[in-house]
């Protein structure tokens, strides 16, 4: 059974089409990073698994339950961005209350510690920065140790050593066997913790894979080396090179196949010293992918 089932789901907003028939199976233990442009249908997806926006079509199961029943039975949890904590509560009553409404939760000491909280248990959450508030949405989202956990833009307000800490805590959860969906702009974040990477446009679909699979179709590598003073006549014509620069005493290969060229340039009988083969950034996969369906 998959934990997250999505099939055909489509969403309009009056004139505007923010989810056009997409469908998504996520298996159990996976992470998935779902990534996309502002007004991509990423916030409304996330709102249609939750059961907070209902589809005009298709349909959405968590652990072969709808939404709002798999809530009921405490199998998910979620950050989001909106909504504001009681203001005269301490963290560890609100996480506690949060937990309290699971039928099988979390140890609070454990949530507290899991979300870096542990410090500011006695605080007030009117208090807190934006940061803090963060960390305390998380704690709520994982209270009830739901085996489903979603989660929209979860880094933002955080600092980059709360961000790391953060990530730490969602690789702890994970490796329960738990899944965990994300939308975030951060792509590094994306390729950094997902399995796998969702690129949504315009409320459909147009990349799903590994980070490494949604890299590969921003185009080709790059083989870099030391050339010297040795001539570079020829190098255009190595099996799978698509184009060469020479600059600063380096040559730079283009290519979609980096072994073969490697093995071709020692064939050569030209001296190769500080080989690089270099693969396209998530961004530029981002870029090309989501510019495109513009």
């Amino acid at each position: 059974m998959d934990a997250i089932s999505v099939e055909g789901v489509a969403k309009r907003f009056g004139d505007v089409r923010a989810v056009e028939h997409v469908s998504l199976r996520v298996p159990a233990g996976q992470v998935v990073a779902v990534l996309g442009p502002n007004g991509a249908g990423k916030s409304t997806m996330i709102g249609m698994m939750l059961g907070l926006v209902t589809p005009d079509a298709g349909r959405v199961e968590l652990l072969g339950k709808a939404p709002a029943e798999a809530a009921a039975h405490g199998l998910v949890g979620a950050m989001i961005q909106q909504g504001e904590l009681v203001p005269n509560l301490t963290v560890r009553e609100v996480v506690g209350f949060v937990g309290g409404l699971y039928p099988d939760p979390m140890p609070l000491d454990d949530v507290l510690e899991l979300a870096g909280l542990t410090d500011l248990a006695r605080r007030r959450t009117g208090r807190l920065s934006g940061g803090q508030v963060q960390r305390v949405r998380f704690a709520m989202a994982v209270a009830g140790a739901p085996k489903v956990l979603v989660l929209d833009e979860p880094t933002a307000a955080l600092d980059v050593e709360t961000r790391r800490a953060f990530w730490t805590a969602i690789r702890r959860y994970a490796a329960g066997g738990r899944t965990i969906l994300f939308a975030t702009h951060h792509l590094e974040e994306a390729d950094e913790n997902a399995d796998r990477v969702v690129v949504l446009s315009r409320g459909r679909i147009v990349a799903d894979g590994t980070p490494a699979e949604i890299k590969r179709r921003a185009g080709g590598r790059t083989v870099r080396f030391r050339l010297g003073a040795q001539p570079a006549a020829g190098l255009e014509r190595l099996p799978e090179v698509t184009a060469v620069e020479v600059s600063g005493g380096f040559a730079t290969l283009h290519t979609a196949d980096p072994d073969i060229v490697v093995a071709s340039l020692y064939s050569t009988g030209l001296t190769i010293r500080d080989l690089e083969i270099t693969t396209p950034a998530l961004e530029d996969a981002f870029l090309s992918l989501t510019v495109t369906e513009r």
